[in-house]
């Protein structure tokens, strides 16, 4: 599904995610529903005389989190290995887990922190949720296709 590329607009369930111990044993998560990502990037400001009261700023570090609310199902591979991460600490929590877009860009976390924040809890009818936040832990390995690589300076 993520390996296939694409043109134009597309829905966000062409988005798709991988996640497992290695990239080797990587799978998709089952029922995944919605997914937000936030960048969290520290922007260092200062204000120089020969600017005469303008800001400078450089952008110094960044950070990403990927929320995602999912149905908890039992059984399936990628699901149990994000709900396995509930009730453990330290490098414990940690996976990998890659972004597949719809254009056959790759953004992989090589030792993400899986912070699972609701496993099972909710109304008596509904089903049982499993939602988390996958937090960057270092630099990702972004994968660029092949018709993008040439167009998209990507320094490492």
């Amino acid at each position: 599904m993520g390996n296939q590329k694409s043109t134009g607009v597309y829905p966000c369930y062409k988005n798709q995610f991988s996640v497992g111990a290695t990239k080797e044993t990587a799978t998709g998560i089952a029922d995944a529903e919605t997914f937000d990502v936030s960048f969290d990037n520290g922007v260092e400001e200062w204000n120089p005389f020969d600017t005469e009261g303008w800001i400078r700023r450089l952008q110094t570090s960044k950070g990403i989190t990927i929320s995602v609310t999912a149905k908890r199902n039992v059984g399936d591979t990628g699901n149990d290995y994000i709900a396995g991460k509930a009730f453990l600490n330290g490098r414990d929590t940690e996976g990998y887990f890659a972004w597949n877009f719809p254009d056959g860009t790759v953004v992989a976390f090589e030792q993400a922190v899986i912070n699972v924040t609701n496993i099972g809890a909710g109304d008596s009818t509904a089903v049982a949720p499993l939602e988390f936040d996958v937090m960057s832990n270092g630099k990702p390995t972004i994968t660029l296709p092949t018709s993008m690589a040439s167009s998209v300076p990507i320094s490492k």
